[in-house]
């Protein structure tokens, strides 16, 4: 590891170790939002703000924001992530972004360093899918992105909005933030790239879009002893066909520039038993695509696999019908140069990549310049008890950061 780097590895690793141990017991790394863990893990965070010289409060959207003032109040530059986690797999996810963004605002004021706008280190509320069913709330609701509908959605007992008040936000004064000058998250890849060709830092080109899409087949139900085999309409039968088309297709659209996977995660079989020929069954498609092209062109094979299945073994399948549909969110082109700038500069080595995960970066692009970093994570292992980074990889992401904002505030102060 580089041994002059202007951030503080032992800090960082101290405060990923701290919010580390605040998780329910035997079921590591688990914190998830609007918990009462989830509130002791930030009373750490905001403890460790204000030990930074940060001045605290939570915004209307249940967000933790520690600011420090600039000399010339233009506008706001921001870092962060978030400190929830999925059930039993979160030590790095979004918390060792949390920490690289407080680690720059300390060794900033280490080295008596002012910036001209004013600096934000945010801890983003329930990034994570929350008990709510929804997740980015807090990313969505600083940008006036959340749908007011979500607010009446019940957990435990309590609405959304009850849930955002009880970690001190308050949705009856919602206003979106219109001074964000630029945004950057450092964020575990979650997946090989970097571990397998070796490079120390991912700079995101964009937040690939997801498109889910339900299937349907429909075939007969039958005696499974009794009824001969070139006779039947087993729904089973054809929805394995398309399984694997899927995975095909999706295959050769990875081999094109961009990112795209395609995956079966739900799947339900009726009537499930031993004894009878399965007479429906229903998939759920997630597909993940850097560009739209790619997106469209899956959706059209999709419809092609199940037509043609339909036909060859007897049953039917109505349209593949879309149950929601996110365009990729592209990163700030100013931004991405910026950091390929201060990574050549530093000596750090790095490749462009596109997330397909979700992030909040991802609903702050829509409103502000915004982007990522992405650093390795051990055998891409992420949302497991496995989830691991090396300190020296995550520090080597946070002084990128650390250069990257100066940058920031020195060709925003220009332009304006």
């Amino acid at each position: 590891m580089k041994s002059n780097l202007p951030v503080d590895a032992t800090r960082i690793a101290q405060d990923i170790e701290a919010l580390s141990e605040i998780t329910e017991p035997g079921r590591p790394w688990t914190r998830r939002a609007f918990s009462p863990l989830f509130l002791e893990g930030r009373a750490y965070v905001e403890r460790r703000m204000k030990d930074a010289g940060l001045e605290t409060h939570i915004d209307h959207a249940g967000n933790l924001i520690g600011r420090r003032p600039g000399r010339k109040g233009v506008g706001t530059l921001m870092l962060g992530s978030h400190s929830d986690t999925v059930p039993e797999g979160g030590r790095f996810d979004g918390i060792a972004g949390l920490i690289a963004a407080l680690e720059v605002a300390r060794s900033l004021s280490d080295r008596g360093i002012e910036l001209d706008h004013d600096l934000e280190v945010v801890d983003f509320l329930a990034e994570e899918v929350s008990p709510f069913g929804v997740s980015c709330i807090g990313s969505r609701g600083m940008t006036g992105q959340r749908p007011q509908a979500w607010l009446e959605r019940m957990a435990d007992g309590r609405t959304l909005a009850d849930g955002i008040a009880e970690v001190g936000g308050d949705v009856t004064t919602a206003t979106a933030r219109d001074d964000i000058k630029g945004f950057l998250e450092l964020h575990i890849e979650q997946g090989t790239v970097l571990e397998r060709e070796g490079i120390n830092i991912g700079v995101v080109t964009a937040i690939s879009g997801i498109t889910r899409i339900e299937i349907i087949i429909e075939g007969r139900a039958d005696h499974a002893g009794t009824t001969t085999m070139p006779f039947r309409k087993d729904a089973l039968v054809a929805a394995s066909e398309i399984v694997l088309a899927i995975r095909e297709t999706g295959l050769e659209l990875s081999k094109t520039p961009g990112h795209f996977t395609a995956t079966v995660g739900e799947f339900a079989i009726e009537p499930n038993a031993a004894n009878v020929v399965p007479s429906r069954v229903r998939m759920l498609i997630d597909a993940r695509a850097e560009f739209a092209g790619d997106m469209e062109l899956f959706s059209a094979q999709v419809e092609r696999i199940a037509t043609q299945t339909a036909e060859r073994w007897g049953v039917t399948i109505a349209a593949p019908e879309r149950i929601s549909h996110v365009v990729a969110t592209p990163c700030d082109a100013g931004l991405l140069d910026i950091l390929e700038q201060t990574a050549g500069r530093s000596g750090i080595t790095h490749r462009r990549m596109a997330s397909g995960a979700g992030h909040d970066t991802g609903w702050i692009a829509k409103v502000a310049p915004a982007a990522m970093i992405f650093v390795p994570c051990k055998d891409g292992r992420s949302h497991s008890a496995d989830e691991w980074a090396e300190t020296n990889d995550i520090a080597l992401g946070t002084a990128v950061l650390f250069e990257a904002v100066q940058e920031m505030d020195r060709r925003l102060s220009e332009e304006s």
